[in-house]
């Protein structure tokens, strides 16, 4: 079994996104993980102000919820970060929740090195309106760049889903086929034995 942290970035309620994040759990959970839902739009997440506080002190010295989220992070062995699709990239409340991943780095290295982080596997799933070929081009970037390359997650993969309707109209991913791809992805995310222990 392994734990599986979700943070939806921004979004409706129960729109595209939580509902892509839904079936995703729910075949994660199918397959025997254990899933849990951060709604950044519930939770109050300020983005890194730069200060270094938390590397004097141990800890974000900024009071919001970032720092009860810390052992849910910790005790996760995936993180799945959600968001729909914002000029081009992923949610500012996205964004502001990996900039804090600074304050829980667990080694400061020499400068220009990267950061030394607990390892963890990550997801992306992302929805949109559009649904041209470079759509999320620059999401993909930043994900793969950002959270891959420097923070050193393993990348289990991503679901992009768009085509999702209008950004004025009602939620339309049920007309699509991306909730039964997501609800597959949750459960064969981890279908080897090496995987799963």
């Amino acid at each position: 079994m392994k734990n599986i942290l979700a943070v939806i970035g921004g979004g409706r309620p129960k729109g595209n996104t939580e509902q892509l994040v839904d079936a995703f759990a729910q075949g994660a959970e199918t397959a025997g993980n254990q899933v849990e839902k951060i709604l950044l739009r519930k939770t109050e997440v300020k983005g890194c102000t730069g200060c270094n506080a938390c590397h004097r002190t141990g800890f974000c010295v900024q009071k919001d919820d970032f720092n009860s989220l810390i052992p849910k992070i910790r005790r996760a062995n995936l993180i799945v970060f959600a968001s729909p699709l914002y000029y081009w990239t992923i949610s500012s409340q996205l964004k502001a929740f990996i900039d804090r991943f600074y304050s829980i780095e667990e080694e400061e290295l020499p400068l220009h090195s990267h950061e030394k982080y607990a390892q963890k596997d990550s997801v992306l799933l992302m929805t949109a309106a559009d649904h041209s070929s470079r759509t999320f081009e620059q999401a993909v970037s930043y994900y793969q760049f950002a959270l891959v390359n420097y923070i050193g997650f393993r990348d289990k993969g991503m679901l992009l889903a768009g085509g999702c309707g209008s950004a004025y109209g009602k939620s339309q991913i049920e007309g699509t086929d991306h909730l039964q791809k997501a609800y597959e992805f949750g459960k064969t995310l981890y279908q080897n034995k090496e995987e799963q222990e």
